[in-house]
């Protein structure tokens, strides 16, 4: 980590941190926050950024937005703990109602509130097994679902996350993701886009010469995959797989921990394909930056008994506090947006930012593909030919001193995923801060 430009309160952070903390940490540049607002950020050294990050696609109304704010200050002043496994509160059930009324299916849903997105999917995976009674598992190469032991046999994003931990929890099977510009069929990319088949694969392959169908449980699948790469499949991808679910009694469990909450547009991406799950993992965006998840499922399914699954924070009133009020923004907006909802908002700029970073392509072909929706979007390096991940980490580095906050996703991926929020402007001037630092690493190589 090149350390010369960092000021010297951050140098101090940074050499406390690396005593007393856990090295497992990722940390690709050395940013050390102080506080911030909105889109922006400010380090200890008083240096300002823009942030096209958000906390890994968290903070959603931006940082310290009032309205939570002050949702969280209400209820911290009334009640911070009390735990919804053995008692009742208004403010978990009043979250559960909401996240009911949103859910991407016309049953009703019932609702396992949790700390984060790799706790939901263990919740999921649980579920799944209770309610089937069956044992195997299908997911996808490049998926990134948590590092806790249960998610973690799930995760195929970077080895690195998987080294060291076998044996992982048996039954989980990997299949490819469709990505139509690197097929792992080998097929191009218009036979992709035209004709996915990634999801007969598993009926001609897995189902054929492994396991029959009817011994899955569920199939955990990201509609976006985030950490592999901000990848958008094909058109009929998540339609053939739901065909195929129905087809041998097996759910469909999406991980919409980065996807979801108003980041592609609408509350779901899955949405965008008219797709029903039987499940739906979230977290991240849903309160704001406070720990909160949830494993949303249809009605029927969630029927297990008192004790068998249960945890101490899940639903803790301060984060469902803050998650309302992020939903209420999600949902009508305010004056930040200029009454727009800030899904809304998302699909607006998202579109701006979009039609930006392909026009910047033009002029810089080492960006050899621009993707996603609303804000989820990525920036894929390839030269000559060939995925550049040491010119994609460069720019972040170099965005880091001119005052950008990026985050890399994938092999070689760049993801802009600011606050909902943002303003056109603050995005024009972030945009103009990544050519920059993308100009300056090309002429480095």
């Amino acid at each position: 980590m090149n350390m010369g430009k960092v000021g010297p309160k951050a140098q101090e952070v940074i050499r406390r941190d690396e005593a007393a903390l856990s090295p497992s940490y990722t940390r690709g540049y050395p940013l050390v926050v102080d506080h911030g607002l909105g889109s922006e950020l400010w380090d200890v050294d008083g240096n300002r950024y823009i942030d096209f990050a958000a906390g890994i696609a968290v903070t959603a109304t931006g940082h310290c937005h009032p309205k939570v704010v002050k949702a969280i200050q209400d209820q911290a002043a009334k009640l911070i703990h009390i735990g919804g496994t053995d008692f009742y509160y208004d403010m978990q059930v009043r979250v559960a109602e909401k996240l009911d009324l949103i859910a991407p299916f016309k049953d009703d849903a019932r609702v396992f509130l949790t700390n984060s997105g790799a706790e939901s999917v263990e919740a999921a995976v649980k579920l799944a097994r209770w309610t089937t009674e069956r044992l195997r598992f299908i997911a996808f190469h490049g998926g990134f679902h948590g590092r806790t032991m249960g998610a973690l046999a799930f995760t195929a994003s970077k080895a690195v996350q998987r080294a060291g931990f076998f044996p992982y929890m048996p039954g989980v099977t990997h299949v490819p993701y469709p990505n139509p510009k690197a097929c792992m069929h080998g097929r191009r990319e218009a036979d992709c886009l035209d004709n996915c088949y990634c999801v007969q694969y598993i009926e001609d392959v897995i189902f054929s010469r492994m396991f029959p169908g009817e011994e899955v449980a569920a199939i955990l699948v990201e509609p976006i995959q985030g950490e592999g790469g901000y990848i958008v499949p094909p058109p009929d991808f998540l339609k053939d797989l739901r065909a195929l679910c129905d087809k041998y009694g097996i759910l469909l469990i999406i991980d919409e921990v980065q996807s979801g909450m108003g980041r592609t547009g609408k509350w779901f991406a899955i949405e965008h394909w008219g797709v029903e799950p039987d499940m739906v993992c979230v977290a991240k965006g849903i309160a704001s930056g406070m720990p909160l998840g949830a494993l949303i499922a249809r009605k029927q399914l969630m029927d297990w008994p008192p004790g068998a699954h249960a945890n101490t924070f899940g639903g803790n009133p301060v984060a469902c506090a803050a998650a309302l009020a992020t939903m209420e923004l999600l949902e009508e907006g305010d004056a930040v947006t200029g009454g727009k909802p800030y899904m809304q908002n998302a699909a607006e700029i998202g579109e701006f930012m979009t039609d930006a970073l392909v026009e910047l392509q033009s002029r810089h072909p080492s960006i050899s593909d621009v993707r996603g929706m609303g804000l989820m979007l990525g920036a894929e390096f390839r030269v000559d030919g060939k995925l550049a991940p040491a010119l994609r980490n460069r720019v972040a580095e170099i965005g880091f001193e001119k005052g950008l906050v990026l985050l890399p996703a994938g092999p070689a991926t760049m993801r802009f995923a600011p606050p909902l929020n943002i303003s056109q402007k603050l995005a024009e001037e972030g945009l103009h801060l990544f050519e920059a630092a993308l100009t300056e690493a090309e002429n480095e190589r």
